[in-house]
């Protein structure tokens, strides 16, 4: 007889090292998060204070660089194409990882996320049509809500102080990696116009050698970077945008361990150059790319305006119906039970805070509306307040079991017998259980010498005790 068959649970517990790696990158992710909107909102008051608007726009359109190579870019330029290409090798090394050594690796754990990020990029796509059909508006701006913003999100996370169990927070970041991998085709497919077939074809041969180096066991920064940055300047100039090049590379690092290796080259880079991106690339790129008015009327725009009312929609609707609906599907036709200590109304709120899309949506605006300036700049306002609205629903949704989040968190983290590893994770080892119970004796020990020591003092205060047994004449 076969034995049955143990249900799988959706957004069950991580195993260690899986929970070890989340918790190093949702850190990062966090603090890039909070720098995040700390640019952001530099941004919108440097772009909003009258005696500071002109400064803003001089510095933002400022030229440099070789005219020769087809890089004299504006200042925005080089943030969006430049320092953005570091964000997306990030994304490059974190989808290699998933998919050799993560959640991606195992179809059946793969399924659940994989299916919820596409809902939760088809569902935006199908809200902005809709809308934007029904008020007669271009449909060219399809693809700006259907990317989540994990640095955002998780920022946010980190304000309202939510103790967020580390499934869900694990969840997050893989359908933030699936989401910006399909990202990644949108921008590649949809928004390349013309190609230079010899630039690309010297981006491809210098691709090849990256991956050669990489085989070979090459090592040094001053051979990579230098490689790198030829292979984006070639990309950028074969109309392909500039960021695939970093994914590209991103994918090419070897990202699990050998004999020998504590961590592979891919962690390890990506270790390196993770902060540069949270906390340099991704807020230069939000400084300059989300100083837009926020004047009266340019506000109600977004909401009588059929292309920026159809982006806050697909943000705030959207991706919650989409990635909720996903899930829901997911675990209805494979069979798999939420977590126990989980409800639908946890998976929804996480759902919810998925629709703060940032970045990605923001550089999908600008190459959706580049030849509308104006545009552009309510498009960017729309994102702008979606992500807000996504927000601040999500705030509310998960301070209502903030408590319950807390006590799971607890429970997870819960060390009793010092040894570094969580309880939790120790529950079949038999040296855990001789290790507490030998605490649980000192414990007792120290207990019972204190109530002695208690009871000898009561009865030495007490007339006629013990103590005073023999005391009186004979």
């Amino acid at each position: 007889m076969t034995a049955p068959r143990t249900p799988r649970k959706a957004f069950g517990r991580l195993s260690l090292p899986e929970r070890t790696y989340v918790a190093d990158a949702l850190r990062t992710e966090t603090v890039g998060g909070v720098l995040l909107l700390v640019a952001a909102v530099t941004a919108l008051v440097w772009a909003n204070v009258p005696a500071l608007q002109d400064s803003y726009e001089s510095v933002s359109h400022f030229h440099f660089g070789p005219e020769a190579l087809g890089l004299n870019l504006s200042v925005a330029h080089w943030a969006a194409d430049g320092l953005l290409a570091i964000f997306f090798f990030v994304a490059g090394i974190e989808l290699k990882r998933e998919l050799v050594a993560g959640d991606l690796k195992d179809p059946k754990a793969a399924a659940l996320p994989v299916v919820a990020a596409l809902c939760g990029m088809a569902a935006p796509a199908l809200v902005y049509t809709i809308t934007s059909s029904a008020g007669g508006g271009s449909l060219a701006g399809w693809a700006v809500p259907t990317a989540t913003d994990i640095a955002f999100a998780l920022a946010v996370l980190a304000v309202i102080g939510t103790s967020l169990p580390s499934a869900l927070r694990a969840f997050l970041l893989t359908l933030a990696v699936v989401d910006d991998l399909f990202a990644i085709l949108i921008i590649a497919v949809f928004f390349t116009e013309s190609l230079d077939f010899a630039a690309l074809g010297g981006a491809v041969v210098g691709l090849a050698v990256f991956w050669l180096l990489l085989r070979r066991g090459v090592r040094g920064w001053y051979v990579y970077v230098p490689l790198g940055l030829v292979i984006w300047a070639l990309m950028y100039n074969s109309g392909v945008h500039a960021t695939i090049a970093g994914v590209a590379m991103g994918l090419m690092l070897r990202c699990h361990t050998r004999e020998g290796e504590r961590h592979s080259p891919g962690e390890h880079i990506e270790h390196l150059v993770r902060p540069l991106s949270a906390g340099l690339a991704v807020p230069l790129f939000a400084l300059f790319s989300a100083g837009v008015s926020l004047s009266g009327g340019a506000l109600a725009d977004v909401f009588t305006r059929p292309e920026t009312l159809g982006v806050v929609l697909g943000l705030v609707v959207g991706k919650t119906l989409g990635i909720f609906g996903g899930t829901w599907l997911t675990a209805r036709f494979t069979r798999a039970s939420l977590s126990d200590d989980l409800a639908w109304a946890d998976v929804f709120a996480v759902a919810t805070l998925a629709g703060i899309g940032f970045t990605v949506s923001l550089l999908i605006g600008e190459l959706a509306f580049e030849d509308d300036a104006a545009l552009t700049a309510e498009v960017k306002a729309a994102v702008l307040t979606g992500s807000l609205v996504a927000a601040l629903l999500a705030t509310v949704l998960l301070k209502v079991r903030n408590a319950k989040y807390r006590r799971m968190t607890e429970a997870e983290e819960r060390d009793e017998d010092l040894s570094g590893v969580p309880d939790i994770y120790e529950q079949d080892d038999p040296a855990y259980h001789l290790r507490v119970a030998a605490i649980y004796e000192r414990k007792a020990a120290e207990h019972r010498r204190i109530a002695e020591e208690m009871e000898s003092a009561r009865l030495a205060e007490v007339p006629g005790g013990a103590g005073d047994e023999g005391s009186g004449p004979a």
